[in-house]
């Protein structure tokens, strides 16, 4: 038969067809097959712990726990089934295996931890436990929905908690006596340090006073800047606004005159078609109104006539005709010849102006491109070099040409000078030395000869007469 399990429930299968088991909410039971039905509600279970902390205290340790299965999780669900189900969840089997658990992961922490800690950590201690047991129920499918710790209750005969009171209150009635002892001297003291501070806080606020107030006209002054400032933006914003619709307007407006006059032009001539229909139809009527009267006078020769002003008025006509429509598509080439001649002034404006751009935004291109280069060069130099900028800057100037350069410029002025160079010795050193002083004397004056010479060839100047005369014959000498 079809079995439907209700909110809180599964269904168990067993049988043929089925492997292990199945669990469903709803399913077809074949013959051969077993169905059974289990909770999952949740359950709470209440205990008193006995533990003992790490100084060998015991304690009570009250504790609900709030246990179900696992319904999230298909694998919890088949263990919770095999191993739970078939006992009920308040029976005495399943209540002695949660508690075990419980009491012996709890009394394994404290057993970890002193009574001070256990007492103080209470939240950090209900983690604890709450975490070891989850880890063991997870072997039978089962999960903590809830866990509260109540407070630590002493053991009879124990009374430990009882005598930290009783300490804790003893504590807090001295330190209330002391602190009221504390709190009059304060009053004491503190009344004269309150006058005290009260005359220094007056004058220290009366300058604190003047200078926040002089900050502030000063701030004021600042901000009054800043707000007309930005009202002058705004205005220049305002006014290239203006600015740029008065360019469109005016880029409008001549587009409209342009259009009117071709209209105007347009018109001009529908108006001169019109009237020479007009006038065709006034020649036509006054045709008949001759035939008719030369009809009535001279029928034969009237009707010769007729045809004749009948040709030669569509011949009229025909010119008229033919001159207002000629007229007319010349005056529209002439006004399409403008409008060209504009658009490709405009065109060829604009193509200059997108040419120079162009061309300004490469060079840009190029002269960051040739800077971030050279940076990189001479990084790379300085590198290269050990950070040494004196050798950086030999090397920039020998492989710049500059000191190629100066030795060219030198060169060239020394060319134009013509230098005559002489040289001259006084003789040899160790003859001069054999001599003594007359060697000395002699080497002077075998010297004045040659310089006498040099100073005439470089000035053009011959040395006084007193001082001696040159044979200008022989150079040798």
């Amino acid at each position: 038969m079809y079995r439907v399990a209700s909110a809180s429930e599964y269904l168990v299968i067993t049988g043929v067809g089925i492997d292990d088991i199945k669990i469903s909410k709803k399913a077809w039971v074949l013959p051969g097959q077993s169905c059974t039905v289990f909770d999952v509600s949740p359950v709470n279970y209440t205990f008193e712990v006995q533990a003992m902390s790490a100084e060998k205290l015991p304690f009570i340790l009250p504790a609900v726990f709030t246990i179900g299965p696992r319904i999230d999780d298909e694998s919890s669900l088949l263990k919770y089934a095999k191993l739970i189900s078939p006992h009920d969840k308040l029976s005495h089997h399943v209540k002695e295996l949660v508690q075990g658990i419980i009491e012996g992961e709890t009394r394994v922490l404290a057993a970890s931890m002193t009574m001070e800690e256990v007492f103080r950590g209470a939240k950090e201690f209900k983690q604890e436990v709450f975490e070891k047991v989850q880890l063991e129920l997870n072997q039978f499918g089962l999960l903590i929905y809830n866990a509260n710790v109540k407070q630590l209750v002493d053991v009879p005969g124990h009374e430990y908690f009882s005598y930290l009171g009783q300490k804790t209150q003893m504590e807090a009635a001295n330190q209330a006596k002391i602190d009221v002892a504390e709190a009059r001297m304060k009053g004491a003291i503190g009344s004269k340090s309150r006058e005290g501070q009260t005359l220094q806080n007056a004058a220290k606020i009366d300058a604190e006073t003047k200078i926040i107030s002089t900050q502030r006209q000063g701030d004021g002054k600042k901000e009054e800047i800043k707000v007309k400032t930005a009202v002058k933006i705004f205005e220049n914003l305002r006014e290239a606004e203006v600015a740029e619709a008065n360019a469109d307007l005016a880029k409008k407006k001549a587009g409209w005159a342009k259009e009117a006059e071709v209209a105007e032009v347009e018109a001009k001539k529908a108006v001169a078609l019109r009237a020479a229909e007009l006038q065709k139809e006034v020649e036509r009527m006054n045709a008949l109104t001759v035939t008719e009267k030369l009809k009535a006078e001279f029928l034969s020769k009237a009707s010769v006539e007729y045809e004749t002003k009948v040709q030669e008025a569509n011949w009229e006509l025909y010119k008229k005709q033919k001159a207002a429509e000629a007229y007319l598509y010349q005056k529209e080439k002439e006004a399409e010849a403008q409008k060209a001649m504009a658009e490709a002034d405009l065109y060829k404006r604009q193509q200059i102006l997108d040419g120079e751009l162009y061309a300004k935004q490469k060079e840009a291109e190029g002269l960051k491109a040739l800077a971030e280069a050279q940076g990189v060069y001479l990084r790379t130099l300085l590198g290269a070099l050990g950070g040494n900028y004196a050798a950086l800057r030999d090397y920039l100037l020998i492989s710049g040409g500059v000191f190629q350069e100066i030795a060219k410029i030198n060169a060239e002025g020394v060319k134009g000078i013509q230098p005559k160079i002489s040289i001259w010795t006084n003789g040899d050193a160790s003859a001069a030395a054999d001599g003594g002083a007359l060697g000395e004397v002699a080497g002077v004056y075998k010297m004045l000869p040659p310089l006498f010479k040099t100073v005439q060839e470089q000035t053009g100047m011959l040395p006084p007469a007193w001082m001696g005369k040159m044979d200008t014959s022989d150079t040798n000498n």
